[in-house]
């Protein structure tokens, strides 16, 4: 794919299979993700369905990412997703004209902070420190 892909269901379909092919081969997060998922052509359908409703509201997706991510909270830390981010906003940057990249960086961004705020945030103890990459994206005005 060219540096000028826009955002539409073909663009996304391919950025997903690409994302995810790094995810995989990743020393760190591939073992995590390889031992999650038993079929991944079933998984990218899912998770290119999530984007398309996610940046398209095409409505597609009919999952529920909370309680999938919390089967394997055990295995996942903050500092997981921060690699997540990095992936994934590499990938982006490379297959993707510039605005989309950075909506899809900026969505992405919130939703893992939604994410790790479901799974790690306890009123009972102290919340972890908010991730450097959420700070510097609110000081750039990326997102509110």
């Amino acid at each position: 794919m060219d540096s000028t892909a826009k955002l539409d269901e073909t663009s996304l379909s391919r950025l997903v299979d690409a994302f995810y092919a790094r995810v995989r081969a990743d020393a760190e997060l591939g073992p995590i993700f390889n031992d999650a998922i038993n079929d991944w052509s079933e998984h990218l359908n899912k998770l290119t369905a999530f984007w398309s409703s996610v940046m398209l509201t095409s409505g597609r997706y009919k999952g529920q990412p909370v309680p999938a991510h919390m089967k394997h909270r055990d295995r996942i830390s903050p500092q997981q997703f921060e690699r997540w981010l990095g992936l994934w906003n590499q990938t982006t940057q490379e297959l993707m004209e510039p605005d989309a990249a950075h909506a899809l960086q900026a969505k992405a961004a919130r939703i893992a902070e939604s994410l790790q705020l479901a799974m790690f945030f306890r009123l009972d103890s102290e919340p972890a420190p908010r991730p450097t990459h959420l700070t510097n994206l609110r000081q750039r005005n990326a997102f509110p």
